[in-house]
């Protein structure tokens, strides 16, 4: 196994592009590591001389193996997740099928996380390692606008996280000109906000909403709808249960994880995402983890769901919905916003009743510059969550408010 430190520069992504073509064709795996990333369990620490340390690591992921990645999952527990190669290609080939053939792809996301991994494995399928946006100094728009300049004629794609589309809509110009000039802007990571997106579709943007994980070689379900062999199914308590030829192998060295989240299925192995869905008018809309859901009075409210409705409304640019601790109800439903100008609480407390009932009505409003994030991209609920109690629990906290009445009020 090849470990490949990346430190945000083209070098380092080109390193582990040539790593991944090897892989690809049958060479040892390739793990992927944050360059100042501590040491992965059995994984040594780079070899000082470079980011690249081709030692061996026991145990071997076994034959097939394309890409490891590191995961915490749900539960916080660090895993390598195992992915074959050939769920690598099936992932690729199936992306390129479903946005109208091969193209030239430019990596703008960090290459340790599945959704970077998937688009070098894109573009060397397509023909040419993907141009790489030097991410030393963070995500630039203008950085974006110089990267794109460097893809060449014929059918453009990339793969943004919703933070990173927001920033280039708005700084407009010559970013939003380049992100215009995309076939397809594949946005994951996080939910989509209806706002952000019908944002960026006003400004000619061609937004694919992407649904996946690292145990799923990324996105594998595109503006609701499974890519080619992927299979998606809800079980009994309405979890998102997900098949098909992009499958890990399932977790390095830990066959009790493997066990408990790749189950067999009459059509083959599926994998329990830990996600709640529904089916709207043929397509899934995924609902959020069900370790988010809340429960108020004994009614359960999904997150997402009320964050749709949150974000859909004008002004309000971004959500984060969590429960707070109650000692009557066992939680409230809390929102923290990110907004043009100070919301109309009444206003928004309506919208939320009207489309979802009294129970996901947020009690707790709050308003932020900015949501707290993990990874590339994803908000931080726990950190939502004290923000919230915090300021709810102030007197003079001008950015909360908790109307008198049970929840839903």
């Amino acid at each position: 196994m090849r470990i490949i430190r990346l430190d945000g520069s083209p070098t380092t992504a080109g390193m582990l592009a040539a790593a991944v073509a090897e892989a690809l064709d049958g060479g040892p795996a390739v793990l992927p590591l944050e360059a100042t990333a501590p040491p992965f369990g059995q994984v040594p620490a780079p070899a000082a001389a470079g980011p690249a340390d081709p030692r061996p690591t026991d145990p071997l992921p076994g034959p097939g193996a394309g890409v490891l990645l590191a995961t915490s999952g749900s539960t916080g527990l660090p895993r390598l997740v195992v992915l074959p190669a050939a769920a690598l290609r099936a992932s690729a080939e199936a992306t390129a099928a479903r946005l109208g053939g091969p193209g030239r792809w430019l990596l703008t996301l960090p290459a340790d996380h599945v959704a970077g991994v998937q688009v070098v494995v894109r573009a060397l399928l397509a023909g040419a390692a993907p141009v790489v946006q030097d991410l030393r100094g963070g995500f630039r728009p203008d950085g974006f606008a110089a990267a794109t300049a460097r893809l060449g004629p014929g059918r453009r794609y990339t793969s943004l996280v919703p933070t990173q589309l927001l920033r280039i809509l708005d700084a407009g110009g010559s970013a939003l000109e380049a992100l215009r000039g995309y076939d397809a802007v594949l946005v994951g990571g996080a939910a989509l906000d209806a706002g952000l997106r019908a944002r960026a579709e006003a400004a000619g943007v061609r937004i694919v909403t992407t649904y996946g994980m690292t145990e799923t070689a990324g996105g594998c379900v595109y503006d609701g709808l499974p890519l080619g062999g992927v299979r998606v199914r809800l079980d009994a308590e309405g979890c998102v249960v997900i098949g098909g030829p992009t499958l890990a192998a399932g977790y390095l060295d830990d066959p009790a994880a493997t066990a408990a989240a790749f189950v067999e299925h009459d059509d083959g192995p599926e994998f329990r995402t830990g996600d709640l869905g529904r089916w709207v008018d043929g397509r899934l809309e995924v609902l959020g983890r069900v370790d988010d859901v809340i429960v108020t009075g004994g009614q359960k409210v999904a997150p997402a769901a009320v964050e749709r409705v949150l974000t859909a409304q004008p002004g309000v640019r971004a959500a984060c919905v969590v429960g707070l601790p109650d000692p009557e109800w066992g939680a409230v439903v809390a929102a923290a916003l990110v907004v043009d100008a100070p919301p109309a609480a009444e206003g928004l407390r309506g919208a939320v009743r009207a489309v979802l009932g009294r129970a996901a009505v947020p009690r707790v409003l709050g308003t932020v510059d900015a949501l707290p994030l993990r990874g590339i991209g994803k908000p931080d609920r726990a950190a939502v969550a004290r923000l919230l109690a915090a300021s709810s629990r102030a007197a003079d906290a001008p950015t909360a408010t908790a109307p008198a009445g049970p929840p839903g009020c």
